[in-house]
């Protein structure tokens, strides 16, 4: 199976927040931890975030707010689908998770008294974001945990790339099965084993995400036994860079920042977009936001009908070019002045509401499997996810797998692997681009019926069984699972909630469709739905424990 062999107490396969939080945490209880990414160790999600970490740090919020306001924020975003629990667990953890991010050596951006400067962002009551280097938020957050990860000697192993869990005869994790940028296969053992490999945004044509964004932690831990949920729920960001017709690939975020401090969403004719459609107007809740810019755009004002603009001349160069240098450079690179001229922008696949079905804990239903980040699905973002809950989501969730696995027994030994885990045949799209058009226009921001039946259609005639090879075989397999499965989830959900839209069924059905749907794989590998999860406070479902 594999040309080499090491040992651990813990193997995190990813870079980002939450995985290299976790890694620290982890080694900083004695654990041996080794850390696998299939890129750099900086080149995952985290170091594009240009949004902030949302926390109310005591003594510094802004007069009225509260960790029970901010709460109240993320369970409205929600759209009925957040785990009140997991909410205020989560959001609570947020001061003492930056406190240790701060002593790690991350630096926020100070306000002129010197204090911690707070920001505004789409969904939020108060002024409760903090940001570093204006839009650069995730890259110190990003600097902060791998200058970490390096001087505490923790092994990582980049251009790695995870192609399966492996399993005990029982069914519980047992490690990582790894391939190195030479085709090297290796082995990394572990009672415990981490997925934060972030989302799925290179599902669709045009997102806010790397190139490395490619489902792979969802696909592993289907592929091990374990449930998702929520996979119908992928958020579209408002405002990505719109760049020319015919853009495909990653796009430049345009910060949800920029209209806090006063910019504007205007059509092709500048009249607001937003005035009269949310009372927090173009402060509303991403969902909001992006299903009424696709509206617009439809609609084609000024014979404009695929992208609109933000006005943000009125903030001023010296506001542009201090809080937000990453926007402004791009916006200069495709020959757009901020400070004179309104941004075109256009909603883009951003962050998957979904995932990995796990505890306050981390744990799977996988015995030994953990997921943390947006891998994972914890209950805090729901139906859609308010602005800048991500990263505090991940900082924390980081520190409480660690801890769980630090309280469990020590192994003298690896754990004993189950015969035939062999990479074997999968169902993968020969056509990439062809998926990412087919789930652009039938399974983005407006869905009906007919478009879903069509995708899985099509996506079954683009897809052979095929043993995948290399990097980016594994990521057009676990793209493949991906795209079915979500396909799998918003044609089984019959309303329009968060940024789940359904032409056919445009409204929010609390009767019968407060909760969640769990996903996992039938012994020939297909997604389907195999049960529900209630949201605390709606009517009774029969339950799926993890």
């Amino acid at each position: 199976m594999a040309e080499w062999e090491v040992a651990a107490d813990l193997v995190v396969a990813g870079s980002g927040v939450a995985g290299l939080t976790a890694a620290l945490c982890a080694h900083e209880a004695g654990l041996r931890v080794v850390v696998v990414t299939k890129a750099a160790i900086g080149d995952g999600n985290t170091r594009w975030a240009q949004g902030g970490i949302a926390v109310v740090l005591p003594g510094r919020q802004q007069a009225g707010d509260s960790a029970q306001q901010h709460a109240a924020d993320t369970l409205a975003a929600g759209g009925g689908l957040c785990e009140p629990a997991a909410v205020h667990a989560i959001l609570a953890g947020g001061p003492a998770a930056v406190a240790r991010l701060r002593r790690r050596g991350a630096v926020f951006d100070a306000a002129a008294d010197g204090t911690l400067a707070l920001g505004r962002e789409g969904g939020h009551s108060a002024f409760r974001v903090l940001h570093a280097g204006g839009d650069a938020t995730g890259a110190e957050v990003e600097r902060t945990l791998t200058e970490s990860v390096r001087a505490a000697r923790i092994p990582v192993l980049e251009q790695h790339l995870t192609a399966r869990v492996l399993l005990t005869e029982p069914g519980a994790a047992a490690g990582l099965l790894v391939i190195g940028p030479s085709g090297q296969r290796g082995l990394v053992r572990a009672p415990a084993v981490l997925l934060a490999t972030g989302g799925l945004g290179q599902l669709y044509q045009v997102t806010s995400n790397p190139a490395v964004a490619t489902a792979d932690g969802l696909a592993l831990a289907l592929h091990a036994g374990a449930m998702a949920t929520d996979l119908e729920f992928v958020q579209f960001h408002p405002t990505v860079l719109y760049t020319g017709p015919g853009r495909d690939g990653t796009a430049p975020l345009v910060t949800e920042a920029m209209r806090g401090e006063g910019a504007v969403l205007i059509d092709g004719s500048g009249r607001p977009i937003m005035a009269g459609v949310h009372p927090l107007a173009d402060l509303a809740p991403r969902d909001v936001v992006a299903a009424a810019i696709t509206r617009r755009m439809a609609q084609a004002p000024g014979g404009i009908d695929d992208h609109v603009f933000l006005d943000a001349t009125g903030l001023g160069q010296a506001t542009l070019t201090g809080h937000f240098p990453s926007v402004r450079a791009a916006c200069l690179a495709i020959g757009v002045d901020p400070a004179r001229q309104p941004i075109p922008v256009a909603p883009a696949a951003h962050y998957h509401c979904g995932g990995v079905l796990i505890g306050l804990d981390g744990r799977t239903s996988v015995p030994g499997l953990y997921a943390a980040g947006e891998v994972a699905r914890t209950g805090l973002h729901g139906a859609n996810r308010l602005a800048s809950n991500s990263l505090v989501e991940g900082l924390v969730m980081g520190e409480r797998a660690a801890a769980a696995i630090a309280a469990l027994p020590r192994h003298r030994n690896p754990p004993e692997l189950a015969p035939g885990q062999e990479t074997s045949p999968a169902p993968v799209a020969s056509d990439l681009p062809a998926l990412r058009r087919l789930m652009s226009r039938h399974a983005a921001i407006g869905r009906d019926q007919a478009g879903l039946t069509t995708a899985r259609h099509e996506l079954a005639r683009l897809t052979t069984p095929t043993i995948p090879a290399g990097r980016q075989g594994y990521e057009a397999a676990a793209l493949t699972l991906a795209a079915r499965a979500v396909l799998t989830a918003a044609a089984a959900r019959t309303e329009s909630r968060g940024c789940h839209v359904r032409t056919d069924y445009p409204g929010r059905d609390d009767t019968h469709w407060r909760h969640s749907l769990v996903i996992s794989l039938t012994s020939e590998g297909a997604p389907v739905v195999t049960g529900t999860r209630p949201t605390p406070g709606a009517q009774p479902h029969e339950e799926v424990a993890v």
